[in-house]
């Protein structure tokens, strides 16, 4: 079956019955029309302008859930400090970690993943990376997500993305129901073979500039406005998306509080630490030992820090914390 052969009521081979019941016939239409608006136009990010997999990578990582005008500067000045995966392997993680706590990148495990990962680059894979997603899921702290995007906008080898933007798109432009699976499936169909690196960029800054949470069909001279569901009935709902839980006093702040603190330090006891994390500490009070020392315990955990305990019999030693190097 080619594309001009599919029906809206058959739809195109490879999709189950009602995956996008408004899908185009002539799919070589579409994808022209995005590509020509893309490539006209587009927000400049420094990783578009680079093909190189370590620093797509880097821009990945520090990319989830976070801002990308924050981004930006995180990944130059991490660039700047680590060019290469070697020179990232050879760095202590501690300093790793502490540099994405200074940039309030969230999720410390990102660092310490991201530093493993150049790790097996330069140990496994002899500084050479993999190319394919299934390959590059092998990398620590990549996933389908990641290696994905990495294969695609690195070595044009990629599958179809899928993520918020690409589901708000395809929700509204084809009526495809609320489902991953028939997301994945439509997403594979729409894009061209080969083409996944300008493809997937295209549908993401789709999303992101024109068909955000508040539309901007005309404003931003949507490419699928001739073909887009929702711009022809007015129903511009889109898939529910869990909202981000506030960082403002979560625990998630509160532990990047621990790294950066501990970044300052060669070492602290818990009560040392604990006024520097939060003024209300208290070491007996609601947020006191035992709340600072769950975080440090789910820190050491995740490596990131090493817990020093008094001796045994020794009732008058503290408990020593410090960043693991």
């Amino acid at each position: 079956m080619t594309d001009s052969d599919a029906t809206a009521e058959g739809g195109p081979e490879g999709l189950a019955e009602g995956d996008a019941p408004a899908l185009p016939a002539d799919l070589d239409a579409v994808r022209e029309a995005l590509v020509d608006w893309y490539e006209a136009d587009h927000r400049e990010f420094p990783w578009r302008r680079t093909e190189d997999p370590y620093e797509i990578l880097v821009s990945e990582v520090m990319s989830q859930q976070t801002q990308l005008d924050r981004v930006v500067p995180a990944w130059e000045d991490f660039l700047e400090e680590w060019p290469t995966t070697a020179a990232l392997a050879a760095t202590d993680r501690g300093d790793v970690v502490a540099f994405w706590s200074d940039h309030s990148l969230g999720y410390n495990n990102r660092a310490k993943y991201l530093h493993e990962a150049a790790g097996q680059v330069e140990g496994e894979y002899d500084g050479t990376f993999p190319e394919t997603p299934e390959e590059l899921q092998e990398l620590m702290g990549v996933g389908p997500y990641t290696a994905n995007a990495v294969a695609s906008f690195a070595f044009n080898n990629g599958d179809a993305v899928v993520d918020t933007n690409v589901k708000r798109v395809l929700h509204r432009a084809f009526a495809v129901p609320d489902d991953d699976d028939a997301f994945a499936r439509v997403a594979s169909r729409v894009m061209p073979d080969g083409e996944s690196r300008v493809w997937n960029n295209a549908i993401m800054e789709l999303g992101g500039v024109a068909c955000g949470t508040t539309p901007r069909c005309d404003e931003a001279g949507c490419p699928w406005r001739g073909w887009c569901h929702a711009y022809e009935t007015g129903d511009f709902t889109a898939p529910d998306v869990p909202e981000q839980p506030s960082f403002e006093g979560s625990r998630r702040q509160f532990r990047g509080r621990v790294v950066r603190t501990l970044g300052e330090y060669d070492a602290l006891a818990l009560d040392e630490l604990g006024p520097r994390v939060r003024v209300d500490y208290a070491p007996d009070g609601e947020h006191g030992r035992e709340w600072l020392r769950g975080l440090i315990d789910d820190l050491a955990d995740d490596g990131l820090v090493a817990v020093e305990e008094p001796a045994a019999g020794d009732d008058s030693g503290e408990t020593v914390v410090s960043l693991r190097r």
